[in-house]
């Protein structure tokens, strides 16, 4: 069939640490868990949810290659992709987990040196992406029309995600403070492509966030995403690019590198860059690895230490012997390389990665952030929007462990949105956006989606029935 569907896809303050080592494999799992995975009230408080109704199902009976070698080279956005890769979560609750490190914002909003600021934004922007880290399944792709609320009171912020384009596939979000300290919103484009062993995610749209009190605006766009062995061996995953983030009412840059694995794995995860003011002059360097920490360190520190290393170490580089071939179906080992980042002396700790629950591997690898994300609260399913991806029958259903369900429902879902599509062809209607309308950004005069308000006003008389 010839479908349409796109192919998606701990507080730490300024103070000095010694190591940034955590051991994911020994954090324990806590909670008090009902039989489908949620919690009690706790003295009339709803415990968020630490598990999934059901495991992650296996993949080992699937073969992926049989489906993906009519797709090497393609953009990957009109391609159906079978339920066997995805994970329960919708793109728009993926996209909701920029939030998970909302503290680093918090804490950017009380400092009062726009440097200092700026190393706060940069960690945030860091963090954004470390929940990907070993995360191979691939969220649902949102229906048009469809939306997700997210409303965490105990860390002062709501947000609301809506899709907003088919084709091309494209989510916006608007989250907010509770206090009116911050603003943080933009629209994601993911462009994918397969090339015979990895799918790589181009990043497209913009990023801005701003600190409303101090009248400061940044701008960034996310790295390169690419997850390799999709055909043959252990799935894992590299970012790499480099991420500018603009203070456009300072005219101060963070300048972050993604370094590429590299040929013997040294660079993996790794993240450096620098803090420049307007006139250019370093101010700061950082370093660390998106997957654990982020320092910062004065420049001149960070360059002698350079100077020191290579003294030390500099004819340890000469190993000519590679195993890789150019070709064939040799899996793309992940690098051994995993010792963790080595302080610098004088740094100052900006972001450590908390732990991932002890069971995670059983659950797609999510963090406890994502396992609280399809949770439905009693009573929520009366005050959400009817749009809300909890609601989705093929994602509760592949939550629960029934991925047959799950499939039927997702076929059936794209196919009543196809038959909508072609109502309104025949009628000559356009799409209208619910919540979002198209725009340019003001701070960077690139096209945008900007949010119109009102969504927690709770008046969904005119959503569209897209379940």
């Amino acid at each position: 069939m010839n479908s349409e569907e796109e192919f998606y896809d701990a507080e730490t303050g300024l103070e000095s640490d010694d190591s940034c080592e955590v051991s994911f494999k020994d954090a324990l799992y806590e909670g008090k868990q009902t039989s489908n995975g949620s919690a009690h009230h706790e003295n009339g408080v709803w415990e968020r949810r630490t598990t999934l109704p059901a495991p992650m199902f296996s993949r080992n009976n699937f073969s992926v290659w049989g489906f993906l070698k009519k797709c090497i080279g393609m953009e990957l956005s009109k391609i159906t992709m079978p339920i066997a890769l995805n994970e329960p979560l919708s793109f728009l609750q993926r996209i909701s987990e920029y939030m998970e490190h909302t503290y680093l914002i918090h804490n950017a909003c009380t400092l009062s040196d726009s440097i200092d600021r700026m190393q706060m934004v940069a960690a945030f922007a860091v963090s954004a992406v470390a929940s990907q880290w070993e995360r191979t399944g691939k969220p649902f792709n949102p229906l048009l029309g469809e939306t997700y609320e997210l409303v965490r009171e105990d860390e002062g912020y709501r947000l609301i995600a809506e899709q907003v384009s088919h084709h091309p596939p494209i989510s916006a979000f608007h989250a907010q403070s509770l206090n009116q300290d911050f603003e943080f919103h933009g629209s994601i484009y993911p462009k994918l492509k397969f090339w015979g062993k990895s799918v790589e995610a181009e990043p497209k749209g913009t990023i801005t966030l701003e600190l409303l009190k101090h009248r400061e605006v940044y701008t960034w766009t996310n790295p390169f995403c690419c997850v390799h062995n999709v055909i043959l061996g252990k799935l894992w995953i590299e970012q790499y690019g480099t991420v500018e983030i603009v203070n456009h009412s300072t005219g101060e840059k963070c300048i972050l590198n993604f370094k590429p694995c590299g040929m013997f794995g040294k660079e993996l995860h790794k993240v450096e860059g620098h803090i420049q003011d307007k006139s250019k002059k370093k101010r700061r360097v950082l370093y660390g690895k998106w997957t654990e920490c982020l320092y910062t360190v004065e420049p001149k520190v960070y360059e002698c230490n350079k100077k020191a290393e290579k003294k030390s170490g500099g004819d340890a580089k000469k190993h000519k012997q590679q195993e890789q071939s150019a070709g064939g179906d040799d899996a793309d080992d992940m690098p051994e390389v995993q010792e963790t980042v080595t302080m610098i002396p004088g740094s100052t700790l900006l972001w450590r990665i908390a732990p991932r629950p002890a069971h995670s591997a059983e659950m797609y690898n999510f963090t406890n952030f994502a396992m609280s994300l399809n949770e439905l609260e009693p009573g929520m399913d009366k005050v959400l929007a009817p749009t809300d991806c909890r609601l989705r029958p093929d994602i509760r259903a592949m939550e629960r462990g029934d991925i047959d369900t799950a499939s039927t429902e997702k076929e059936r879902l794209e196919e009543k949105q196809r038959a909508a599509r072609r109502e309104r062809a025949k009628d000559e209607e356009g799409w209208s956006n619910r919540w979002f309308t198209q725009g340019n950004n003001p701070h960077t005069g690139t096209q945008d989606w900007l949010y119109k308000g009102g969504y927690f006003d709770r008046k969904f008389t005119d959503c569209p029935d897209i379940y």
